[in-house]
């Protein structure tokens, strides 16, 4: 079966209520900002969303937010887009916070299969209130336990018809590790390939990880997101 989706509509088909869906970017870079376009018209509730921040106001993520459909955030920086703290305030809306750090090696430990790591980052703070807390060596450290989803939303450069991916530059952020921390990925991309026209030294992300692959439809530019 070809992973190769015509739609947005046929790619998120297996999003249901109350996911969890890792999304990738930082800021809107390397955002799959197609899918997330896509998702504004898929009836779907009780998202919760993993993702380093929630876009910004009405743009990237921020536009779920605004439809209500996300029960719970999980991210390191929400305070690129305001709106968040007005929803919070209101009660409509769960957050948990976590370092970036802690956030993309709870990312790297739910796709390698690690049961959770120690770490001394946010140790005696309130970041670190009802997690196991051990001394190891005379320093404190927090116990985190690894992220998964049900899906991973994710923004390539190119992909060959197989699924496997390179990125570019710093949009590569969070999207490798999502891709391998998913029951399903979807991967956004600025092209499709035949096998064989990729570096494979250039190959991050290994089509065995990927399900579904789309053509970007939205791209971020100087001027901001425009559709092509």
């Amino acid at each position: 079966m070809s992973k190769i989706k015509k739609t947005t509509e046929d790619a998120l088909s297996p999003i249901k209520d109350g996911d969890q869906v890792l999304v990738g970017g930082f800021g809107l870079i390397g955002a799959p900002l197609t899918l997330i376009d896509g998702l504004t018209n898929k009836d779907v509730k009780d998202l919760s969303i993993v993702s380093n921040n929630l876009g910004e106001s009405g743009k990237g993520l921020g536009l779920l937010l605004n439809q209500h459909k996300i029960k719970h955030a999980i991210g390191s920086y929400f305070t690129s887009n305001r709106d968040v703290g007005e929803f919070y305030h209101r009660g409509e809306i769960q957050l948990t916070l976590l370092p970036q750090g802690t956030l993309s090696e709870a990312l790297r430990a739910g796709g390698a299969g690690i049961g959770g790591f120690y770490t001394k980052t946010a140790a005696g703070t309130q970041l670190a209130e009802g997690k196991e807390q051990r001394e190891i060596d005379g320093e404190l450290y927090v116990l985190e336990k690894p992220i998964r989803g049900q899906v991973a939303l994710i923004r390539a450069h190119k992909a060959d018809t197989l699924g496997n991916l390179v990125y570019y530059k710093t949009a590569r952020n969070f999207n490798p590790l999502m891709a391998m921390a998913a029951d399903y990925v979807i991967a956004e991309v600025d092209e499709i390939v035949e096998p064989g026209e990729l570096d494979p030294e250039a190959i991050v992300t290994s089509h065995l990880f990927v399900d579904a692959i789309i053509e970007a439809q939205q791209v971020l530019t100087k001027e901001g997101v425009v559709s092509r």
